[in-house]
């Protein structure tokens, strides 16, 4: 059952035996990439502590207030679970969640009558081929960061692979869709290369998000293929080839090279690399 903070945080000072079992900082990491909750947090209204000094898995009831100045109470969990499918800033407030879709509500006298849920119909647009294979799909998403067309533009320079594929055929759908549409593909190395950031909201990639990440990682690696995610904005490394860059120069693009370089081995690798300084 969650306790107030107050509570919560003179019962762990009893049982670490500690004045101050959390330091300032000791959770830093772990909320770096949820922007829209540090500006949420106020140390005033939980009783002087910080955020950093919270854990991410805490059964403590926390006082948050939004832009709009709504003030709610909400566990560390519920609320980096909060985002889901909207990206509105109003998703991180129950409070404006509510008032951008008010509820519906039923008759007095009107019986609740449950009913099935209708299964999704899978996109009839992905062409008959082998899962695992890559190819152009006029359902995938345009690309909208000009960051990421610059950080494509980088890596096709240095790599001579086919480029312009963008859907890889999976075996199970995928938000109604029998295909993925990863940032970039690398077809002759089999590698997917993703671009993640939190966005200006800190709505992307995180949460209910990250959970649709990992599913499209495991769609693609039991399609044959391996995922590289590029991740910015304090995103921490959600599978095992990811790295986490600060910055899209090109010593990160050399970094991926040397990423692929691991997953597929040197000499396979080097036999696309078409900078000689690499080669």
């Amino acid at each position: 059952m969650p306790e107030n903070v107050a509570n919560w945080w003179a019962r762990r000072q009893f049982s670490r035996g500690a004045e101050v079992p959390y330091p300032v900082g000791t959770y830093r990491d772990a909320w770096a990439p949820f922007p829209a909750l540090i500006r949420q947090y106020h140390p005033d209204l939980n009783s002087g502590l910080t955020l950093t000094q919270i854990p991410p898995a805490a059964d403590v009831l926390l006082l948050w207030q939004c832009e709009a100045g709504h003030l709610f109470a909400a566990t560390p969990d519920e609320q980096r679970n909060r985002p889901g499918p909207t990206r509105r800033r109003s998703a991180w407030c129950p409070e404006c969640a509510m008032q951008a879709v008010p509820p519906r509500i039923r008759p007095a006298g009107t019986p609740r009558v449950k009913t099935a849920k209708p299964a999704r119909p899978v996109c009839g647009k992905t062409p008959d081929l082998p899962v695992g294979e890559p190819f152009v799909s006029t359902c995938a998403p345009k690309p909208a960061s000009a960051v990421e067309a610059r950080l494509r533009q980088q890596l096709f320079a240095r790599l001579d692979v086919t480029p312009g594929l963008n859907a890889v055929k999976v075996s199970r759908p995928f938000y109604g869709h029998l295909e993925v549409w990863p940032d970039f593909l690398l077809p002759e190395l089999r590698i997917a290369i993703e671009y993640d950031t939190p966005g200006r909201f800190g709505l992307e990639h995180v949460g209910p998000r990250e959970h649709s990440d990992l599913k499209k990682d495991r769609l693609l690696r039991s399609a044959g293929w391996e995922v590289v995610r590029i991740r910015t904005g304090k995103l921490e490394a959600i599978g095992p080839h990811d790295l986490q860059l600060n910055s899209l120069g090109r010593r990160a693009v050399d970094r991926v090279v040397d990423r692929l370089r691991e997953i597929r081995g040197p000499l396979m690798v080097d036999a696309y690399v078409v900078d000689g300084r690499d080669a």
